[in-house]
């Protein structure tokens, strides 16, 4: 619920931003300094895209790409590249999107960037709650929630921004199942070591996050156990990748509708080896409804799941 007073301290500067910090929906005391400024990890807000073909001569084998699908127009991200940036605002077709990855939570999220009548594009503040990448609209100053896209503080506190389905893949499938799509160019207009893991080591399965998170304590799964996020009105469930890795497939209904979810083997890690196309096989997963459509999910660890959505169904 919106509450237009200041009864907790923001924790984080608020200096630079025009948000409105007496409409939030969660804690001001929640927020924690990520270390970089605002917009000091930078958005690509102008990408280009690169053929399957040239890509080829920078992308390896089974390392990571964000696919995301609209109107049938296929376009990949690079996780090498979202992991220096962590926003993409883009226009695939006549839809305006927004592609974000939080290494912190191992989220990659792609969100339709219109709300009403308004088409937003996203920066980051430099800030985290429960470890997990807070972004801010350029219009307004809001401050979103990347893990499921909702308004947190400012104009827009409260409101929901809607997913895309977007699915990790490993670069070498997605190059064969898709030769004609256009590719994240590493050509963003920044110096960064792209195809190197700021993050070392990070997705060790049984160590805590770098930042303090809520229910850390929820042990039901190690933190860094990834999982297979199904969000929803009625209700949340979350599957452990060591289950459906056992299983194959695995059936849920949720919200009346039966979905069928797929463990997707041969997805390498971007967040173990320095080099990111050497990262270890941990696999991915894809979702689809009763027609085979994609529909939104995500694959987080499992200490963001216990943080945001401690309710959340586990399979496992």
């Amino acid at each position: 619920m919106i509450t237009p007073d200041f009864e907790d301290d923001l924790n984080v500067s608020s200096r630079g931003w025009d948000t409105d910090f007496s409409r939030h929906t969660v804690r001001l005391d929640e927020f924690l300094s990520g270390g970089p400024g605002k917009d000091g990890i930078p958005a690509i807000d102008e990408p280009t895209f690169v053929s399957v073909q040239d890509a080829e001569a920078q992308l390896e084998g089974r390392e990571p790409i964000v696919a995301v699908e609209v109107d049938g127009i296929v376009r990949g991200y690079p996780i090498r590249v979202l992991i220096w940036h962590e926003i993409v605002n883009d226009t695939i077709g006549d839809v305006p999107v927004s592609v974000t990855f939080c290494p912190l939570c191992n989220t990659a999220i792609a969100f339709d960037r219109r709300l009403g009548e308004r088409v937003l594009d996203f920066g980051t503040t430099g800030n985290l709650r429960n470890s997990d990448l807070v972004m801010f609209d350029r219009q307004t100053e809001t401050w979103w929630q990347q893990f499921g896209g909702e308004g947190i503080i400012g104009e827009l506190a409260g409101e929901l921004l809607t997913q895309v389905p977007a699915t990790v893949v490993a670069w070498e499938d997605f190059a064969a199942q898709n030769p004609n799509a256009e590719v994240l160019s590493q050509n963003t207009g920044f110096s960064r070591p792209y195809g190197q893991n700021p993050y070392v080591g990070y997705d060790t399965i049984d160590q805590p996050p770098f930042f303090p998170v809520e229910n850390l304590d929820d042990n039901r799964l190690p933190p860094k156990e990834r999982v297979v996020l199904i969000d929803r009105p009625s209700g949340t469930v979350a599957i452990a990748f060591g289950a459906l890795a056992a299983a194959g497939t695995i059936e849920v209904e949720i919200d009346g509708e039966l979905l069928t979810v797929e463990f997707v083997p041969g997805v390498s890690t971007a967040l173990g080896s320095q080099s990111i196309p050497d990262g270890e096989d941990r696999g991915s997963a894809r979702v689809t409804d009763e027609n085979g459509s994609l529909v939104a999910f995500d694959t987080p660890f499992w200490f963001a799941v216990a943080a945001f959505r401690p309710n959340a169904t586990i399979i496992q």
